[in-house]
C-alpha cells in the first residue's frame, strides 16, 4: 500500500456508549458475523480482500460515518451491481443498519466498526475504491475544535491513495464554514478536480436524504455538497 504512514494524533469523533435496543443487540449477535468485517487477527495482514469480503468483484464505495445506515442501505438497494462498504464506530447505529440490511435482503453491503481514517490507512488496498461518501460529518463548529474536522490535507492524501483513477469523493454538510474549509483543503490537492453531482450519473445513484440533513434544514442551515474526482 501507499499513502501517509504517520500516526494520526487527533480523532474527528467522540465514542458514545449509546443505548441499544434488543433488536439491535440481536442484529449485532446474529447478523454481524455475516455482514461485519472484524479487525484482523494478531499477526495477520490487516488489508481486506474486498472481492472475498463481498463474495464477488465489483466497484466498491465506502461511506464514512454512516450513522444509522439509512443512506448506505438505500444506495445499496439502488445499485445491486456495486459493493457498499460502511464504517461507523457507534454500535447502536451499526445494529440499526444490520436490521435494515436484513429487512431489505441486501447482499452487497459490508460494515466496519472502526475509525474510518484507520480503515483508509491500514485496511484498504491502494486504488481499491470507486468512491468515498462523507455525508454531514461532525462540523466541530467551535474554532478551537476545527483541528478535529475530518477533512484535512492528510485525510485527502489518504483518499487519493485509496481511490482508483476517476474515482470520486462526494461530501455534504450544512455548516457554511465547514463547506468553505473543505473547498480550501480540496483546492490544495493536485490529485482532485472539482466535479458536479450530475457527474456521478452512471457511477452512483442520487444521494439519499439523511436525518442529519433534515435536522440541519429544521435549523435553517443551507445544504452544501460537492463532488471531487480523482485525477487519472
Amino acid at each position: 500500500m501507499t499513502g501517509p504512514s504517520h500516526p494520526r494524533q487527533i480523532r474527528s469523533f467522540v465514542r458514545r456508549a449509546g443505548r441499544q435496543t434488543r433488536a439491535q443487540e440481536r442484529a449485532l449477535a446474529e447478523l454481524w458475523p455475516r455482514f461485519g468485517l472484524p479487525p484482523p487477527a494478531p499477526g495477520a495482514s490487516p488489508v481486506i480482500d474486498l472481492a472475498a469480503a463481498f463474495d464477488r468483484p465489483a466497484p466498491c464505495t465506502l461511506e464514512i460515518g454512516f450513522g444509522n445506515g439509512d443512506a448506505l442501505v438505500a444506495m445499496a438497494a439502488e445499485a445491486p451491481d456495486r459493493n457498499l462498504l460502511g464504517a461507523e464506530v457507534h454500535a447502536p447505529g451499526v445494529g440499526h443498519c444490520l436490521l435494515a440490511i436484513e429487512r431489505l435482503g441486501l447482499t452487497n453491503v459490508r460494515l466496519l466498526m472502526e475509525d474510518a481514517v484507520e480503515v483508509l490507512r491500514e485496511r484498504l488496498p491502494a486504488r481499491s475504491l470507486a468512491g468515498v461518501n462523507l455525508y454531514f460529518p461532525d462540523p466541530w463548529h467551535k474554532k478551537r475544535h476545527h483541528k478535529r474536522r475530518l477533512v484535512q490535507p492528510d485525510f485527502v492524501a489518504l483518499l487519493s491513495a485509496r481511490l482508483a483513477p476517476g474515482g470520486y469523493f462526494h461530501v455534504a454538510t450544512d455548516w457554511p464554514d465547514y463547506a468553505a474549509h473543505i473547498q480550501a483543503v480540496m483546492a490544495g490537492s493536485p490529485a482532485f478536480r472539482a466535479a458536479a453531482p450530475a457527474d456521478l450519473a452512471g457511477v452512483a445513484g442520487p444521494r439519499p436524504r439523511t436525518r442529519f440533513e433534515a435536522r440541519g434544514e429544521r435549523l435553517g442551515h443551507p445544504i452544501w455538497e460537492a463532488v471531487y474526482q480523482r485525477s487519472s
